[in-house]
Order: structure tokens, then sequence, then C-alpha cells
């Protein structure tokens, strides 16, 4: 019914900068209005996946987890349904496992939003990706 396929992940050097894009598909007749926000999540080996960035999809208001605030940025492509992670300055602390998901509940979306950079995520999305690895080396 809806895929999320994401691609942009690779290994740079402390400093460098990266781009993701996560595209959506959805299947005739699934009503996108009903999608409330679009996240970035990550999870390094032995942590527990925590969201870095929220984007609003109806106002497109953003927010960030402090540890990437000034240097990520989430974006989206509303007519052509992509979500992009913007990565600038990356830091080794940033290498893991890169996540796009999409959600319908705005409840869902007011948590994640709230724990994000908290190294936890009390709720799951319904929808996404299939991850991509960002790997920073010092």
């Amino acid at each position: 019914q809806v895929q999320l396929m994401e691609s942009g992940g690779g290994a740079v050097q402390a400093g460098g900068s990266l781009r993701l894009s996560c595209a959506t598909t959805f299947s005739n007749g699934f009503n996108v209005d009903l999608i409330q926000c679009a996240a970035w999540f990550r999870q390094a080996p032995g942590k527990e996946r925590e969201g870095v960035a929220v984007i609003y999809t109806g106002a497109g208001n953003t927010l960030y987890a402090d540890s990437v605030k000034g240097r990520f940025t989430i974006s989206q492509d509303k007519a052509n349904n992509i979500l992009f992670l913007y990565m600038n300055n990356l830091k080794p602390e940033d290498s893991g496992m890169y996540y796009c998901a999409i959600e319908a509940k705005i409840r869902e979306c007011n948590t994640v939003a709230r724990t994000l950079g908290t190294g936890r995520t009390p709720v799951d999305f319904r929808y996404w990706s299939q991850g991509t690895q960002v790997t920073v080396s010092s």
C-alpha cells in the first residue's frame, strides 16, 4: 500500500556532507492527505533507534534533535512525495543506519517530536524505509 525507498547513504570523513532521499509510493486510492508527518530516525550499533528530525507535512513545520540542530535539514517535495535529509558537518557520532518513516496519527507524530535525540523512540510509525548506512570517519 505504501512503500518508502531510501537512498543517499555512504561513507564520508568528519566535516563532510550527505543527502538522504526517501521516495514514497502510494497505492491507488490511498489518501495522501492522511499523512501527518514524516521523520528521519537513526540507529547506531548497540543503541536504540532515535528520531533526529521531523516535518509536519501539512504546515511544513520542522523539529530537530539538539545534536543535529544547525547541521541537518529535513525537507519535503510534496509534489513528488520525496523526503530529504541534508546532513552537513558530519561527525563520527552521526554514524548509523538511517530510516525515513511517515505517520498518519498526529499523536505519534507529536510523541516523536518530543523525544527527538533522546536515545529512544517510545512509539512506532506505521510506514518505514529499508534503511541506509551512514558512516562518518574521524
